[in-house]
C-alpha cells in the first residue's frame, strides 16, 4: 500500500492519526494571500475561488454583486449533484435497454453541470490583440465559452469586458455543415441550430439551475500564457447569456468531449492537466497543463463512468477515520461508481459509507459542543471557544495501492467559527454515484493524464 501523506500548511500533525487545527485557518482571511502561488511553470495558470478576496470579480472596481450566502452555495451544490445523478441514470438506463439505441438516441438531458457552484475560475486571454477574460473552470463541463457583443439578447454583468469578435482579427463563425457542428449535441445535450441568413451553427448549453449560454459556435486565438496559444480554438461565442454566473466571463470546459479544452489541445499538451485548489478562498492555487515530473505524486485508473464520457471515475476502495479502517465492503462503492469533480463542492458518498464515517468521525470529537445541522451538512461543531482543535485525519484508499489523506480544511466545512461542519453529505442510498467534491480536494496536487488512463495525488500541491 503506497500512502500518500497529505497536510496542510496550516495544520499540524499532532500524531499518526489527528490534524492539530488552529481556529483562525478555518475562515478566509479578508485579505488575498500571495505565498501560495503555485509552481510557474510552462503553462500555469493562477486559480482563485470566485468569492474570496484573490477575485477580480469582487475588487473595488467590480460592479455591484452580492455575494451568496454559505447556505446559498450548498443549496447549489445540492442540485449539481441531483442533475449528475440524474444524467448518469438515464444514460445507465438506455444502455441496458438498447445499445444501440442509446447511443443514437435524442436524449433531453441538459449539461451535467451545474455552473452556479463551480468555486474557481482561471484567467485566459481571448483574440487578437488578446483580451483578458476570467472563466470559470469545470471538469464536468466540456464546451468552452464565453459572453460576446453584440448581446443580441441578453448578457448578464460580468467583471472583464464582453469579448467583441468584431475586434479580432483571428475570429471566425462555424458552419452548420461543418463537422464541428454536428458534434455539438453530444457537448451539450441540444441538437445544435443554423442561422438562416448567415449558415452560421448556433448552440444552447442549459445548466441544472437553468442558467444558460447560447449563441455561435465558433473559432479564436485562445491564448494560455505568454508562450503558449492555440489557433482555431472551438468556443461558444454567447449571445443570450442568463444565469448564476457571479461576474465570472464564461466557462472553460476541461471534461472528456472532443469539443473540450484538454481534447482540442491534446497535441499541445498530451492530454495531461493538474492543479491545486486552495485551502481557503484567500488562498492562491494553480491550473497547468502538460506533463508533470512530480515524483511524490501516486497514480490510480479511472474508471468507466456509465455510458457518459465527460466525467472522470475513480474506483474508491475503502476508507479510514483516525487510523481504523471503516467496516464498509468495496462493493459498496462500486454499486454507483464513482467520479472526481471540480464543480461539486462536498463529498458525496453511498449512505453505508456515510453512516460509518459520520459515526466514527463523531466518536473523536466528543470533548466539542455540538451545532445545530447546516443545510446538507449534519454533523457541525461550535468551536468559537478554542484556539486550537484537534480532528481525526481521513484517508481515501483507491484501486492501485493509493492512499489519499486529505487535509485538514479537507475534512471541515466553516459557516463560522461556531458552525464547522464534517464536509460530507449522503446520497439517499448506495447505488447513487459517489463525487469526491473540491473541498476533499483542497491543496492536493490532482493529476489527470486523460490518455494515460488514470489521475494522481500528490501531496501540499499548492506550495
Amino acid at each position: 500500500m503506497v500512502n500518500v501523506e497529505l497536510g496542510v500548511e496550516k495544520s499540524i500533525a499532532i500524531d499518526v492519526h489527528h490534524h492539530l487545527v488552529h481556529i483562525k485557518s478555518l475562515l478566509p482571511s479578508s485579505s488575498c494571500s500571495t505565498f501560495a502561488k503555485g509552481p510557474k511553470r510552462k503553462a500555469s495558470l493562477d486559480v482563485v475561488h470566485k468569492h474570496g478576496p484573490c477575485s477580480l470579480l469582487n475588487n473595488n472596481n467590480s460592479k455591484s454583486r452580492i455575494l451568496p450566502t454559505q447556505s446559498n452555495i450548498l443549496d447549489l451544490d445540492k442540485e449539481r449533484v441531483n442533475y449528475i445523478h440524474s444524467k448518469l441514470l438515464l444514460s445507465s438506463k438506455n444502455n441496458k435497454i438498447d445499445q444501440k439505441l442509446a447511443s443514437s438516441a435524442n436524449l433531453t438531458a441538459k449539461s451535467g453541470s451545474l455552473i452556479g457552484s463551480a468555486n474557481y475560475f482561471v484567467t485566459v486571454g481571448l483574440g487578437t490583440p488578446i483580451r483578458n477574460l476570467s472563466l470559470v473552470f469545470d471538469t464536468g463541463s466540456d464546451l468552452t465559452w464565453t459572453q460576446c457583443q453584440p448581446c443580441s439578447l441578453s448578457c448578464y454583468n460580468q467583471q472583464d469586458d464582453i469579448f467583441d469578435p468584431s475586434m479580432s482579427t483571428s475570429y471566425s463563425n462555424i458552419t452548420c455543415t461543418s463537422s464541428d457542428c454536428t458534434q455539438i449535441y453530444a457537448a451539450t445535450g441540444r441538437d445544435p441550430r443554423c442561422a438562416r441568413l448567415t449558415n452560421a451553427c448556433i448552440y444552447k448549453i442549459q445548466y441544472a439551475d437553468e442558467s444558460f449560454s447560447e449563441g455561435y459556435i465558433s473559432q479564436e486565438r485562445l491564448t494560455i500564457t505568454q508562450t503558449d496559444a492555440i489557433d482555431n480554438f472551438l468556443f461558444g461565442c454567447g449571445q443570450n447569456n442568463q444565469g448564476l454566473f457571479n461576474g465570472s466571463a464564461g466557462l472553460l470546459g476541461l471534461g472528456r468531449h472532443p469539443i473540450s479544452f484538454i481534447e482540442q489541445t491534446s497535441q499541445l499538451y498530451n492530454k495531461t492537466f493538474s492543479y491545486c485548489l486552495p485551502s481557503t478562498s484567500s488562498d492562491t492555487g494553480y491550473l497547468t497543463f502538460g506533463a508533470t515530473n512530480d515524483s511524490d505524486v501516486k497514480y490510480t485508473p479511472f474508471s468507466n463512468v456509465s455510458n457518459n464520457s465527460s466525467f472522470y471515475g475513480l474506483d474508491i476502495i475503502g476508507i479510514s477515520v483516525g487510523g481504523t479502517q471503516l467496516p464498509i465492503s468495496s462493493s459498496t462503492f462500486f454499486s454507483g461508481g464513482a467520479i472526481i469533480d471540480s464543480g461539486t463542492i462536498i463529498t458525496r458518498l453511498p449512505l453505508t459509507a456515510y453512516v460509518n464515517l459520520r459515526d466514527s468521525f463523531q466518536k473523536g470529537m466528543t470533548k466539542y459542543p455540538i451545532a445545530s445541522s447546516f443545510s446538507i451538512l449534519d454533523t457541525c461543531y461550535d468551536f468559537s471557544g478554542n484556539e486550537m482543535i484537534f480532528i481525526p485525519k481521513i484517508r481515501f484508499f483507491f484501486r492501485g495501492g493509493v492512499a489519499v489523506e486529505l487535509a485538514a480544511l479537507g475534512i471541515l466545512y466553516a459557516e463560522s467559527l461556531d458552525k464547522v461542519c464534517l464536509a460530507f453529505a449522503a446520497n439517499e442510498d448506495d447505488s447513487d454515484i459517489t463525487i469526491f467534491g473540491n473541498v476533499q480536494q483542497r491543496t492536493l496536487k490532482v493529476v489527470y493524464d486523460v490518455g494515460g488512463g488514470k489521475i494522481g495525488f500528490g501531496s501540499n500541491g499548492c506550495k
